[in-house]
């Protein structure tokens, strides 16, 4: 998996940035910081040393005419974070390949779809009728990459995605389709097995927002959860809400050891100052979609002991380093993947694929070790081993 040592693992954070006084819990000194590493089962596993991750470098001697490699996700509006932390990850592994190799250059276009499929469903037409992008590392969250998935794979497109993990995409017999993390249906039971398990919590409410990565992820979280979710605290919360009070009461009045929040840090982090300013004091939990310094920032002193899962890995120090000096801010959540996929991609252009349908046979067979784990895809776009990390805000 990471290539750092397990006792290294606990004291590295792919989300170190430090938060201002959001109020709710009075000023903190807060940041994102990986717990512990989960099979699908919820079982703590050791982080092992696979090796050594592959370079974006290479040996240097990779020649081909100038190409593009395109970035579709939210790089304004609420969440836009998320999208930002790819496309960071992806000009670093771009910055380590064009130095290093000046006989082929490879750049990124980026294309900023507000993570909403209305907006997707515009832009990804453009990048697919542009020849010289030859890759898209995209689309960032769920419902875009359902809208526009299709339209992807009948152009033969390669779409490697860091961070949509909605399971059914990988139902729909999209041809060109990678999933470079592991999707809901793993994180979903492997944090329900911990809250129930190693947490020992009896009694969860699930509140859910209104998106496919929302709904599919808590439809995961509750099935393998079970008798331990009351469904009479079940709650709906829609993408641009921030009056909570309802929600709150409501909850007040159940007394749950935990609070599961299946959505995105544009909601969860006000969601969660109002529980706190409610005096609702059980443990809350989240998962990818609000594992991000923004988070945390917004949330303030309300995000402390938070428990965030991501089936992305935390960023090891030498990544944090580079990474830091090349964009002026430390990792978030999905960089490593957006910085391995792109990796991935190079490779194959320095082995000679060029073309679209190269490079979607070169990932549809890589078998290798990259900073966050090893990947290898199944016929469906899936990767082969899967873990998910929790983190805690601290």
């Amino acid at each position: 998996m990471v290539v750092i040592g397990a006792a290294a693992a606990l004291v590295l954070s792919g989300c170190s940035d430090k938060s201002t006084d959001g109020g709710g819990g009075g000023s903190a000194d807060l940041s994102i910081q990986p717990v512990v590493q989960l099979d699908t089962q919820g079982n703590e596993v050791p982080v092992s040393d696979g090796g050594t991750a592959a370079d974006p470098a290479g040996d240097g001697k990779a020649k081909c005419a100038p190409l593009t490699i395109g970035m579709a996700g939210p790089l304004t509006g609420g969440n836009a974070a998320l999208g930002i932390n790819v496309v960071m990850g992806v000009k670093l592994a771009l910055d380590k390949h064009n130095k290093a190799n000046p006989d082929c250059q490879v750049k990124v276009k980026e294309f900023d779809t507000e993570g909403k499929a209305q907006i997707a469903t515009q832009v990804i037409p453009t990048i697919v009728s542009d020849p010289n992008i030859v890759a898209l590392i995209g689309p960032t969250f769920s419902g875009e990459t359902k809208a526009t998935g299709g339209i992807l794979s009948e152009a033969g497109m390669p779409t490697l995605t860091a961070s949509a993990t909605n399971p059914t995409l990988t139902q729909n017999g999209w041809k060109t389709f990678f999933r470079g993390l592991g999707n809901d249906n793993s994180q979903g039971p492997a944090v329900a097995k911990y809250l129930t398990g190693k947490l020992g919590y009896k009694k969860l409410c699930v509140v859910v927002d209104n998106t496919d990565y929302g709904k599919g992820l808590a439809d995961a979280f509750t099935a393998s959860a079970g008798s331990a979710v009351d469904p009479s605290c079940a709650i709906g919360v829609k993408e641009g809400d921030k009056d909570f009070s309802a929600a709150v009461s409501k909850l007040s009045a159940a007394k749950p050891d935990a609070i599961f929040y299946a959505g995105y840090y544009a909601e969860s982090a006000p969601f969660v100052q109002q529980l706190r300013t409610g005096g609702v004091t059980a443990t809350f939990v989240s998962a990818d979609g609000s594992n991000d310094p923004e988070f945390v920032r917004q949330a303030g002193g309300s995000a402390k002991d938070a428990y965030l899962s991501c089936p992305c890995s935390p960023a090891p120090e030498k990544f944090t380093a580079e990474y830091k000096a090349l964009n002026g801010q430390a990792p978030g959540v999905y960089s490593v993947e957006g910085y391995d996929l792109t990796t991935i991609v190079l490779k194959g252009i320095a082995a000679g694929k060029v073309t679209r349908a190269d490079l979607v046979d070169y990932v549809r067979n890589y078998d290798g070790i990259g900073v966050a784990r090893q990947y290898k895809w199944n016929e469906t776009g899936e990767l082969s081993n899967i873990q998910i990390w929790m983190y805690q805000v601290k």
